[in-house]
């Protein structure tokens, strides 16, 4: 599961006028406008719901239109569509063209088995932020081990090439499991024969949403995960850098258990319509449905924000918190809870850091 975070605009000064404001202003969103998913991937954090019937309605076209409506008054400037599989939806294509109208910086999410001549068509001619497709594998039989769904390779690889034949804004990923991850450089190489540039993997396998183990038992080992990063020198480098003034030093974040904007300056809000302070945090939410955006962004999701500063962040003192991938959201989805303490980040964090300082002469 990806962790959307505020993109850069490349205009001087942009985000410091916007940041400058002294406000709470919800500049990032994201919405899942499902939970449902064609593929069965083995590393999913929504559990059997994705393909299962909806427990409660999910939100109609237009209860999402007006939610659109109230998050761009309020001042967002980014969104993200995803899901579950977002084309799933046949109102999709409206949703995320009333997002765009809106003036939203509209990203999507999806795994582009369902892309079609006809959607692709529409997002040439209003292009998106950004269409990003994972991979799960660089070869038909590794792609369909971690989707489960015969046929589904192919699939993706036709959506890619709509997309491509149409210039459409678009960046192909990967999410490294126990499953593919030997097949990386294939995954990379598969990208760069299509003409895109920007692919990125991503290891950290969150848990499920039910807190169930399945999702992390494909989740590669902190040692594994290292020795990815010493495979690409242009990766260790970037840890180096952001790793460089925090050596030796607690997080300028004192003891915040959210270390980025959650709460803050993003929000997140699940097909049902619960927000939360951000996509990997559920165990509170605000049910948009009983009330408004503004009321939910200025009360619930203010009050946990300031409620979580309060707690005691155990990691606050580590230098290597910048390190090892470890937040309250991840933290909240692992299986042994939300409290307990995971060796796995404090390893990849030692780890990480041994890796750095034994390749770099690294100075605060």
């Amino acid at each position: 599961m990806d962790c959307p975070q505020i993109e850069i605009i490349e205009q001087p000064g942009f985000f410091d006028r916007v940041k400058s404001s002294g406000k709470r202003n919800p500049l990032s969103g994201s919405l899942e406008v499902t939970f449902r998913c064609n593929l069965r991937c083995a590393h999913c954090y929504v559990g059997d719901s994705r393909y299962s019937s909806p427990t409660s309605p999910e939100l109609t076209t237009f209860e999402i239109k007006n939610l659109l409506d109230q998050v761009s008054e309020a001042g967002c400037l980014w969104m993200l569509l995803t899901g579950g599989e977002p084309l799933l939806r046949p109102d999709l294509p409206d949703i995320y063209l009333y997002s765009r109208q809106l003036g939203l910086l509209t990203t999507l999410f999806t795994n582009g088995t369902l892309i079609t001549s006809r959607f692709a068509d529409l997002l040439a001619k209003q292009p998106p932020k950004g269409v990003e497709i994972t991979l799960y594998g660089a070869t038909k039989q590794t792609y369909e081990r971690v989707t489960g769904i015969p046929g589904s390779f192919e699939k993706c690889m036709r959506g890619i090439q709509l997309l491509v034949e149409r210039s459409v804004p678009l960046k192909l990923k990967t999410v490294l499991l126990t499953l593919n991850h030997s097949e990386l450089d294939a995954m990379h190489s598969l990208s760069d024969s299509f003409g895109l540039e920007g692919f990125r993997y991503d290891p950290m396998i969150a848990g499920r949403l039910d807190r169930t183990g399945h999702a992390v038992s494909t989740r590669l080992t902190a040692e594994e995960i290292i020795a990815l990063d010493f495979a690409d020198p242009k990766r260790l480098a970037e840890w180096a850098e952001l790793y460089a003034p925090r050596r030796d030093k607690p997080s300028s974040q004192g003891n915040r258990y959210y270390q980025c904007g959650a709460g803050k300056d993003t929000f997140h809000i699940d097909p049902y319509g619960q927000m939360s302070v951000c996509i990997l945090s559920r165990a509170r939410t605000y049910n948009l449905c009983n009330g408004s955006f503004q009321e939910g962004w200025d009360g619930f999701i203010k009050q946990e924000s300031e409620r979580l500063s309060l707690n005691i962040n155990p990691c606050a003192a580590c230098d290597k918190i910048a390190l090892c991938g470890k937040c309250a959201g991840r933290t909240e989805l692992e299986p042994n809870g939300e409290k307990s303490d995971d060796p796995f980040y404090c390893r990849l964090g030692h780890l990480r850091a041994s890796a750095i300082t034994s390749t770099y002469s690294v100075r605060s």
